[in-house]
């Protein structure tokens, strides 16, 4: 398969919300949930992916003709490029009826694993969906990880029961989550964290801890306060809140203040190598795509997954050898325009 023969059967699988566009840019599916759209109006999910579009990069020939290595380790493991498969929860209430939760994880973390990446899994109010992923991270020795929504600590816990002997390399919580339509006036609750109460659960976590949902350098410095790893700056694919600032837009801004002491990942509207390009010439040391994962899995199942990520191996790879980057570690700022 290539990467057209990947939306293509997607589109027949994947249904009724998202559509599999040749360019997953929120336009079609704004303001739409379930599925893969928004709260409101949907505009973030739009800024997301053009404020991508607005960066250029300064092209540098120059230089010694080598193969570009995309390899990069991070927590403790090394991977083909720095690119995680973002977590989805509750498939079957966003994408229709083709896999359920444990079929969804199952694909997603071996079609990563075999790609030379690793996946994020998803958390619901279904205690099943967790249930899943667990499976899912065990089966394939820990190569995934558990993203939990912000509950309660008691149902944190119970969480963390279920993944601490899974060989996760690191444990998520989407703070952002708390923003979600489906997940308020729940029982047990759900909602946002101070310092103390992150701090709570970052010390129960059986694995590092990385906050996903950080916005501002603020956020940044309270993830930090409280011994977290790492976080994701991300405002949720923009299904939480009208109004916000892209992730590329906040992210140089939080990379300075503690690039130095925490790893940095960003999501939000990063669809191709050029895209991972410019996450990375900004300082983060990896992105999450979830979107166009799910179309890949939807469309080739674990074949799907590897011929995506391929693509986006080649993109990145041919961008750096334009710009001057033998490694991942070469890229950086001043090879944006």
């Amino acid at each position: 398969m290539d990467y057209k023969q990947v939306l293509e059967a997607a589109r027949g699988n994947i249904g009724p919300y998202c559509k599999a566009c040749p360019v997953c840019n929120g336009l079609r599916c704004k303001n739409q949930i379930p599925g893969p759209g928004a709260k409101g109006n949907g505009d973030v999910a739009i800024r997301n992916y053009n404020k991508w579009q607005e960066i250029r990069i300064n092209m540098d020939t120059l230089c010694e003709n080598v193969t570009p290595d995309t390899s990069v380790e991070l927590f403790g493991k090394k991977f083909d490029l720095p690119v995680f498969a973002g977590p989805v929860g509750a498939v079957k209430l966003h994408y229709g009826e083709k896999y359920t939760d444990e079929e969804y994880n199952d694909i997603i973390i071996s079609g990563a694993k075999a790609a030379g990446i690793a996946a994020f899994t998803g958390d619901g109010t279904n205690p099943a969906v967790m249930q899943a992923a667990a499976k899912a991270v065990t089966k394939y020795d820990g190569c995934g990880v558990p993203t939990i929504k912000p509950w309660n600590i008691d149902t944190i816990k119970e969480k963390f029961a279920l993944i601490k002997d899974s060989g996760c390399f690191a444990v998520a919580m989407d703070v952002d989550a708390a923003g979600l339509p489906f997940l308020k006036n729940m029982t047990p609750p759900a909602g946002s964290k101070t310092v103390a109460q992150l701090k709570e659960v970052v010390a129960l976590s059986p694995a590092p801890f990385i906050v996903k949902g950080v916005m501002t350098v603020a956020g940044a410095l309270k993830a930090k306060e409280a011994g977290a790893a790492a976080i994701v700056v991300s405002n949720h694919g923009g299904r939480v809140l009208d109004g916000t600032p892209s992730t590329a837009e906040v992210l140089p801004a939080i990379v300075k203040a503690v690039g130095d002491d925490m790893t940095i990942l960003v999501d939000g509207g990063i669809r191709t190598g050029l895209d991972i390009f410019r996450a990375l010439a900004l300082g983060a040391d990896g992105v999450i795509i979830a979107r166009p994962y799910v179309t890949a899995v939807y469309g080739g199942a674990q074949e799907g997954v590897k011929v995506y990520t391929d693509k986006l191996k080649a993109e990145l790879a041919d961008i750096m050898s334009m710009c001057g980057a033998k490694t991942i570690a070469d890229i950086n700022a001043e090879m944006l325009f």
